[in-house]
Protein backbone atom coordinates (compact mmCIF):
# COMPACT_ATOMS: atom_id res chain seq x y z
CA UNK A 1 0.00 0.00 0.00
CA UNK A 2 1.43 3.30 -0.70
CA UNK A 3 1.68 5.22 2.25
CA UNK A 4 0.35 8.84 2.70
CA UNK A 5 2.34 12.20 2.17
CA UNK A 6 3.16 13.58 5.53
CA UNK A 7 2.29 17.12 4.17
CA UNK A 8 -1.16 15.85 3.01
CA UNK A 9 -4.28 16.49 4.96
CA UNK A 10 -8.00 15.37 5.30
CA UNK A 11 -9.46 15.18 1.52
CA UNK A 12 -5.93 15.06 -0.07
CA UNK A 13 -4.66 12.86 1.67
CA UNK A 14 -7.62 10.21 1.28
CA UNK A 15 -7.41 11.05 -2.53
CA UNK A 16 -2.93 10.00 -2.58
CA UNK A 17 -4.86 6.83 -1.07
CA UNK A 18 -7.05 6.36 -3.37
CA UNK A 19 -4.95 6.97 -6.50
CA UNK A 20 -1.91 4.98 -4.85
CA UNK A 21 -3.76 1.88 -5.93
CA UNK A 22 -3.12 2.22 -9.63
CA UNK A 23 0.39 2.89 -8.60
CA UNK A 24 0.85 -0.05 -6.27
CA UNK A 25 0.66 -2.61 -9.13
CA UNK A 26 2.25 -5.73 -9.60
CA UNK A 27 1.63 -6.02 -12.88
CA UNK A 28 3.71 -3.15 -14.07
CA UNK A 29 7.00 -4.46 -15.29
CA UNK A 30 10.45 -2.61 -13.68
CA UNK A 31 10.60 -0.53 -17.18
CA UNK A 32 6.90 0.53 -16.96
CA UNK A 33 7.55 1.76 -13.38
CA UNK A 34 10.19 4.07 -14.42
CA UNK A 35 7.93 5.24 -17.50
CA UNK A 36 5.16 5.87 -14.81
CA UNK A 37 7.37 7.63 -12.29
CA UNK A 38 9.08 10.05 -15.22
CA UNK A 39 5.55 11.22 -16.37
CA UNK A 40 4.04 11.84 -13.23
CA UNK A 41 7.45 14.00 -12.34
CA UNK A 42 6.60 15.94 -15.68
CA UNK A 43 2.80 16.12 -14.80
CA UNK A 44 3.38 17.24 -11.16
CA UNK A 45 6.06 19.64 -12.68
CA UNK A 46 3.59 20.85 -15.46
CA UNK A 47 0.62 21.66 -12.67
CA UNK A 48 3.56 23.58 -10.64
CA UNK A 49 4.10 25.48 -13.58
CA UNK A 50 0.54 26.83 -15.03
CA UNK A 51 -1.47 27.61 -12.24
CA UNK A 52 -4.60 27.98 -13.92
CA UNK A 53 -4.61 24.50 -15.05
CA UNK A 54 -3.70 23.41 -11.26
CA UNK A 55 -7.08 25.61 -10.71
CA UNK A 56 -9.36 23.96 -13.17
CA UNK A 57 -8.41 20.13 -12.45
CA UNK A 58 -9.03 21.02 -8.53
CA UNK A 59 -12.03 23.28 -8.98
CA UNK A 60 -15.33 21.13 -7.45
CA UNK A 61 -17.86 23.00 -9.06
CA UNK A 62 -16.15 21.28 -12.17
CA UNK A 63 -17.56 17.85 -13.38
CA UNK A 64 -15.32 15.08 -12.90
CA UNK A 65 -16.47 14.08 -16.35
CA UNK A 66 -15.27 17.19 -18.01
CA UNK A 67 -11.77 17.74 -16.23
CA UNK A 68 -11.39 13.97 -17.34
CA UNK A 69 -12.01 15.15 -20.93
CA UNK A 70 -9.85 17.60 -20.41
CA UNK A 71 -7.05 15.67 -19.32
CA UNK A 72 -6.86 13.44 -22.37
CA UNK A 73 -7.37 16.22 -24.44
CA UNK A 74 -4.29 17.90 -23.48
CA UNK A 75 -2.21 15.32 -22.49
CA UNK A 76 -2.97 12.09 -24.87
CA UNK A 77 0.17 11.03 -26.65
CA UNK A 78 2.01 13.28 -24.85
CA UNK A 79 2.30 10.94 -21.56
CA UNK A 80 2.36 7.76 -21.21
CA UNK A 81 -1.21 6.17 -20.73
CA UNK A 82 -0.78 5.40 -17.27
CA UNK A 83 0.54 8.61 -16.28
CA UNK A 84 -2.57 10.40 -18.00
CA UNK A 85 -5.36 8.05 -16.60
CA UNK A 86 -3.78 8.91 -12.97
CA UNK A 87 -3.93 12.78 -13.14
CA UNK A 88 -7.60 12.12 -14.93
CA UNK A 89 -8.82 10.41 -12.02
CA UNK A 90 -7.14 12.70 -9.75
CA UNK A 91 -9.16 15.86 -11.32
CA UNK A 92 -12.24 13.92 -9.89
CA UNK A 93 -11.01 13.90 -6.05
CA UNK A 94 -11.34 16.59 -3.49
CA UNK A 95 -8.24 18.01 -2.49
CA UNK A 96 -7.92 21.01 0.46
CA UNK A 97 -5.52 22.97 -1.91
CA UNK A 98 -5.00 22.91 -5.41
CA UNK A 99 -1.35 22.14 -5.06
CA UNK A 100 -1.65 19.38 -3.03
CA UNK A 101 -2.55 17.50 -5.98
CA UNK A 102 1.48 18.01 -7.68
CA UNK A 103 2.63 16.73 -4.39
CA UNK A 104 0.72 14.01 -4.95
CA UNK A 105 1.35 13.17 -8.35
CA UNK A 106 5.46 13.69 -7.41
CA UNK A 107 5.00 11.51 -4.38
CA UNK A 108 3.20 8.48 -6.81
CA UNK A 109 6.16 9.08 -8.92
CA UNK A 110 8.62 8.89 -6.23
CA UNK A 111 6.68 5.30 -5.94
CA UNK A 112 6.47 3.97 -9.43
CA UNK A 113 10.46 5.26 -9.38
CA UNK A 114 11.25 3.16 -5.85
CA UNK A 115 9.40 -0.13 -7.44
CA UNK A 116 11.47 0.39 -10.71
CA UNK A 117 14.54 -0.75 -8.73
CA UNK A 118 12.72 -3.99 -8.08
CA UNK A 119 12.35 -5.78 -4.34
CA UNK A 120 16.02 -7.18 -4.58
CA UNK A 121 17.38 -3.80 -5.29
CA UNK A 122 15.44 -2.15 -2.37
CA UNK A 123 17.63 -2.48 0.04
CA UNK A 124 20.67 -0.54 -2.35
CA UNK A 125 18.16 1.75 -3.43
CA UNK A 126 17.70 2.83 0.15
CA UNK A 127 21.37 2.74 1.53
CA UNK A 128 22.19 4.97 -1.86
CA UNK A 129 19.77 7.52 -1.49
CA UNK A 130 21.09 7.70 2.58
CA UNK A 131 24.87 8.10 0.87
CA UNK A 132 23.93 10.85 -1.45
CA UNK A 133 22.31 12.74 1.07
CA UNK A 134 25.54 12.08 3.10
CA UNK A 135 27.41 13.22 0.82
CA UNK A 136 25.70 16.74 -0.22
CA UNK A 137 25.21 17.21 3.72
CA UNK A 138 29.20 16.59 4.10
CA UNK A 139 30.46 18.80 0.90
CA UNK A 140 29.86 22.63 0.89
CA UNK A 141 31.16 23.09 -2.39
CA UNK A 142 28.76 20.81 -3.64
CA UNK A 143 25.82 22.09 -1.69
CA UNK A 144 26.76 25.42 -2.73
CA UNK A 145 26.42 23.99 -6.96
CA UNK A 146 23.23 22.63 -6.25
CA UNK A 147 21.67 25.34 -4.63
CA UNK A 148 23.03 28.27 -6.78
CA UNK A 149 20.02 30.08 -8.67
CA UNK A 150 22.43 31.36 -11.71
CA UNK A 151 22.90 27.18 -12.74
CA UNK A 152 20.44 26.09 -14.75
CA UNK A 153 18.12 22.73 -13.06
CA UNK A 154 19.53 20.82 -16.06
CA UNK A 155 23.22 21.67 -15.07
CA UNK A 156 22.81 21.08 -11.94
CA UNK A 157 21.24 17.49 -12.60
CA UNK A 158 24.44 17.33 -14.78
CA UNK A 159 26.32 17.29 -11.95
CA UNK A 160 24.68 14.96 -10.02
CA UNK A 161 24.57 12.46 -12.62
CA UNK A 162 28.27 12.75 -13.10
CA UNK A 163 28.77 12.28 -9.84
CA UNK A 164 26.79 8.72 -9.78
CA UNK A 165 26.46 7.35 -13.25
CA UNK A 166 28.05 3.96 -13.17
CA UNK A 167 27.79 3.74 -8.91
CA UNK A 168 24.33 3.63 -8.37
CA UNK A 169 21.09 2.16 -9.43
CA UNK A 170 19.56 4.20 -12.41
CA UNK A 171 16.35 4.85 -9.54
CA UNK A 172 18.74 6.20 -7.35
CA UNK A 173 20.05 8.81 -10.21
CA UNK A 174 16.54 9.44 -11.19
CA UNK A 175 15.20 10.48 -7.69
CA UNK A 176 18.70 12.49 -6.89
CA UNK A 177 17.78 14.75 -10.10
CA UNK A 178 14.30 14.76 -8.85
CA UNK A 179 15.13 16.27 -5.58
CA UNK A 180 16.30 19.42 -7.83
CA UNK A 181 12.57 20.17 -8.47
CA UNK A 182 12.54 22.84 -5.97
CA UNK A 183 9.30 21.23 -4.04
CA UNK A 184 11.25 20.65 -0.86
CA UNK A 185 12.93 23.36 0.82
CA UNK A 186 16.73 21.66 -0.36
CA UNK A 187 18.13 18.77 -1.88
CA UNK A 188 19.32 16.99 1.23
CA UNK A 189 15.58 17.63 2.79
CA UNK A 190 14.03 15.57 -0.67
CA UNK A 191 15.91 12.83 -0.34
CA UNK A 192 15.53 12.04 2.82
CA UNK A 193 12.01 11.97 2.08
CA UNK A 194 12.72 9.67 -0.62
CA UNK A 195 14.44 7.71 1.24
CA UNK A 196 11.30 7.49 3.53
CA UNK A 197 8.99 6.61 0.92
CA UNK A 198 11.61 3.55 -0.52
CA UNK A 199 11.39 1.56 3.41
CA UNK A 200 7.84 2.93 3.16
CA UNK A 201 7.13 1.18 -0.06
CA UNK A 202 9.04 -1.73 1.06
CA UNK A 203 7.20 -2.11 4.14
CA UNK A 204 10.19 -0.70 6.24
CA UNK A 205 11.06 1.82 8.67
CA UNK A 206 13.90 3.82 9.33
CA UNK A 207 16.44 4.19 11.48
CA UNK A 208 18.87 7.12 11.95
CA UNK A 209 21.58 5.44 14.51
CA UNK A 210 24.35 7.40 15.08
CA UNK A 211 27.38 5.98 17.10
CA UNK A 212 30.59 6.87 18.11
CA UNK A 213 32.24 3.59 16.74
CA UNK A 214 31.52 1.70 13.44
CA UNK A 215 28.83 -0.96 14.35
CA UNK A 216 29.59 -5.07 13.12
CA UNK A 217 27.49 -6.85 11.37
CA UNK A 218 26.41 -8.73 14.59
CA UNK A 219 25.68 -5.53 16.07
CA UNK A 220 23.65 -4.25 13.48
CA UNK A 221 21.25 -7.35 13.14
CA UNK A 222 20.64 -7.20 16.86
CA UNK A 223 19.30 -3.62 16.78
CA UNK A 224 17.65 -4.16 13.62
CA UNK A 225 15.45 -7.14 14.97
CA UNK A 226 15.39 -5.16 18.53
CA UNK A 227 13.59 -2.19 16.34
CA UNK A 228 11.65 -4.33 13.63
CA UNK A 229 10.32 -6.17 17.20
CA UNK A 230 9.69 -2.75 18.64
CA UNK A 231 7.87 -1.43 15.61
CA UNK A 232 5.86 -4.12 14.59
CA UNK A 233 7.22 -3.90 11.04
CA UNK A 234 11.28 -4.20 9.50
CA UNK A 235 13.15 -1.40 9.84
CA UNK A 236 15.98 -0.26 7.99
CA UNK A 237 19.24 0.78 9.36
CA UNK A 238 21.29 4.22 8.50
CA UNK A 239 23.93 4.35 10.39
CA UNK A 240 26.25 7.58 10.84
CA UNK A 241 29.61 7.55 13.02
CA UNK A 242 30.34 10.33 15.40
CA UNK A 243 33.25 9.95 17.39
CA UNK A 244 31.79 13.35 19.63
CA UNK A 245 29.53 11.05 21.02
CA UNK A 246 32.25 9.51 23.15
CA UNK A 247 29.90 6.07 23.34
CA UNK A 248 26.58 4.28 23.14
CA UNK A 249 23.87 5.34 20.20
CA UNK A 250 21.36 7.73 19.45
CA UNK A 251 18.23 6.12 17.40
CA UNK A 252 15.83 8.37 15.81
CA UNK A 253 12.82 6.39 13.66
CA UNK A 254 9.87 9.00 12.76
CA UNK A 255 9.28 11.61 15.65
CA UNK A 256 10.80 9.17 18.70
CA UNK A 257 14.76 9.69 19.58
CA UNK A 258 16.82 7.10 21.89
CA UNK A 259 19.14 8.66 22.98
CA UNK A 260 22.01 6.47 25.05
CA UNK A 261 24.73 8.01 24.48
CA UNK A 262 27.59 9.00 26.82
CA UNK A 263 27.48 12.85 25.70
CA UNK A 264 23.52 12.85 26.58
CA UNK A 265 24.25 10.95 30.15
CA UNK A 266 26.87 14.20 31.00
CA UNK A 267 24.36 16.22 29.96
CA UNK A 268 21.79 15.15 31.77
CA UNK A 269 24.57 14.95 35.07
CA UNK A 270 25.14 18.40 34.53
CA UNK A 271 22.08 19.07 34.40
CA UNK A 272 20.75 17.67 37.42
CA UNK A 273 24.24 18.96 39.75
CA UNK A 274 22.73 22.87 38.54
CA UNK A 275 19.58 22.35 39.71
Amino acid sequence: MVQPLSSLRGSSAEALQVLGERVDNDGFTLEQFAELGLDLFGLAALLRSEPTLRRTLTDVSTPAQAKAALVHGLLDGKASAGAVDVLAEASGLRWLAARDLADALEHLGVVAIVRSAGRREAARLSDELFVVGQVVNDSPELRIALSDPARSRADKGELLRRLLEGRALPATVTLTEQALAGSFRSVEAAIKEFQKVAAATQGEGVALVRTARELSDAQRTRLADALSAQYGRPVHLNVEVEPALLGGLRIEIGDDVIDGTVVARLDNARRKLAG
